[in-house]
């Protein structure tokens, strides 16, 4: 069995250190007790006879701060859950988690930061829709999500809120449909950006009621807020936290929220699959993830330090107030997740014809 570790952490282990010219006689050393060393592209290489226990050579893990790649631009909500995440993190650990913002492209500026870092367990980067949409929605992306991460664990899911002007004679999901379909390519919905969550909601709501409505990009969905409560959009599908405080004042009218269930700070309002549209459902998500090759232990230890810190109050109880919702689980079950929403969502694009330049 052949293992790659960093030589700081072989070295730990080992009980040695020094520098690269001491290898060959921590090699010759070590042989005795099954441990056998070479020095390859900058690894030390393991190979190992089973004489002394395998989760000991990563036991010293982390020794220094961790860097969190975060493929957004700060302030913003994958930022903020970051920086949540990784000041909880940093203190289980025992070792700093410093988030690096790497925003552009529809976030595959981050993700390929991620992909082609180390894997020594010192990068983790955050992995959020985009990652389901960008092969699709991009000419070309600089990374392969089958085979240049390691996922770690899905740590959140957050609805969007279908939400219209008041002015438009119109009361619910059925009601919506019903309009649009009387009036096709009347009604015009903002988004921040093709591609988006805020965009794709909104096709598939199209694709699967057969209605017509023109889509409007802006730059922020403050500007298709503002556009909508002036009447000049007529309708839009945004986060629950940038809709509700409008919907509360009576400046805009919600419909429906675009998850399976009805969310617990806003109980009243039913989801866009009980009020007329059976089967749909978009969320936003997100989770961590490192670099192939990360190994193995490193990987068990984060995915169960982060589950443990998605569990605390800290995070628990700050997110279902905003309406975002703690997962966790295993690697496994987030490698499942994205897999599952890449292919929904490459259906979706293709069908409506989505092409997103950046």
């Amino acid at each position: 069995m052949t293992i790659h570790v960093g030589a700081q952490t072989a070295l730990h282990f080992l009980g040695g250190s020094g520098p690269a010219g001491y290898y060959p006689q921590i090699q010759r050393t070590y042989l005795a007790k099954g441990v056998m060393m070479r020095v390859a592209a900058g690894m030390i290489l393991v190979a190992w006879s089973g004489v002394l226990p395998l989760q000991n050579v990563f036991a010293a893990w982390p020794e220094r701060p961790i860097r969190m790649i975060v493929p957004s631009a700060s302030g913003g909500q994958p930022d903020t859950n970051s920086r949540l995440i990784a000041s909880e993190l940093g203190k289980s650990l025992g070792q700093q988690v410093v988030v690096d913002n790497r925003p552009g492209a529809s976030s595959s500026i981050g993700f390929d930061a991620v992909a082609k870092a180390q894997p020594d367990g010192y990068t983790i980067g955050y992995g959020g829709f985009p990652l389901a949409t960008n092969q699709s929605l991009l000419a070309k992306v600089p990374y392969n999500i089958s085979s240049d991460f390691r996922m770690l664990v899905l740590t959140n899911i957050s609805p969007n809120l279908i939400a219209i002007t008041p002015a438009l004679p119109v009361t619910s999901v059925t009601e919506l449909i019903a309009y649009a379909q009387r009036n096709p390519d009347q009604l015009m919905f903002g988004s921040a950006g093709s591609g988006s969550t805020m965009h794709l909601s909104m096709e598939l709501f199209k694709l699967m009621t057969g209605t017509r409505m023109v889509h409007v990009p802006y730059k922020g969905m403050q500007q298709v807020i503002t556009e909508i409560i002036g009447n000049r959009l007529q309708l839009m599908s945004d986060n629950v936290t940038s809709v509700l405080p409008h919907v509360s004042a009576g400046r805009l009218r919600a419909l429906g929220v675009t998850a399976a269930k009805r969310i617990p700070i806003a109980p009243e309002i039913p989801t866009v699959a009980e009020a007329g549209v059976p089967g749909y459902e978009i969320t936003a998500w997100g989770g961590y993830m490192a670099p192939a090759g990360t190994p193995a232990a490193i990987v068990s230890k984060l995915n169960a330090e982060i589950n443990k810190v998605l569990a605390s109050p800290a995070i628990r109880e700050r997110w279902l107030a905003l309406g975002i919702e703690p997962v966790g689980g295993t690697p496994e079950r987030f490698t499942a997740h994205v897999k599952a929403e890449t292919a929904k969502w490459t259906d979706v694009i293709k069908r409506a014809g989505i092409k997103a330049e950046y």
